[in-house]
């Protein structure tokens, strides 16, 4: 189960990371901007995700005869997904460092922007100011950084498990067909 977990893992992260990538090249080397940006990363983690469906599906079929119960595909559905977060995690600390951790920079910026744009002024724009800047510090801390970023990915994994489970363990979807 161990090897199943690592491969469709790895397989997902490269995945995310080949959309990732992608994503990057195609605009202006920060992701694109608003709520399209969102949608679409939510995308590609979905899509690198539906390994954890193809892996479980796997070792249903072909280790176990065709027939898995709910806990073990959940729990090897959990296993993908957590090594394509460390692999989420691990190509977003690449970019950090190819882009010499802009990116704290550029959100804080960009949030305070919008702030001004909406016509937030005094006491409250230093407050989001003050905010930003915090998050700023917070966000150089690699303690503080991977678990965030961790955690952008590894609930949609814990969905997608979810969902693999409750639908292979009817041994009656998708039969092998070898």
């Amino acid at each position: 189960m161990l090897r199943i977990a690592l491969i469709f893992g790895v397989l997902a992260g490269a995945i995310i990371i080949a959309g990732i990538v992608a994503t990057f090249s195609l605009s202006n080397g920060h992701g694109a901007d608003g709520l399209g940006s969102v949608f679409l990363g939510y995308l590609i983690m979905i899509l690198g995700l539906s390994m954890v469906f193809f892996g479980v599906k796997r070792y249903r079929d072909r280790d176990l005869g065709g027939v898995i119960k709910f806990l073990p595909a959940l729990l090897l559905g959990l296993g993908i997904a957590t090594i394509a977060s460390i692999a989420y995690v691990a190509i977003w600390e690449g970019y950090l460092a190819i882009t010499n951790y802009a990116f704290a920079d550029v959100y804080a910026s960009s949030v305070i922007a919008a702030k001004k744009a909406a016509g937030v002024t005094g006491p409250a724009l230093d407050a989001v100011i003050a905010e930003m800047n915090e998050f700023k510090v917070q966000y150089a801390d690699p303690l503080f950084r991977w678990p965030m970023t961790f955690i952008e990915i590894f609930p949609v994994g814990v969905l997608v498990a979810l969902i693999s489970a409750a639908i292979l363990r009817n041994s009656k979807v998708l039969p092998d067909r070898a």
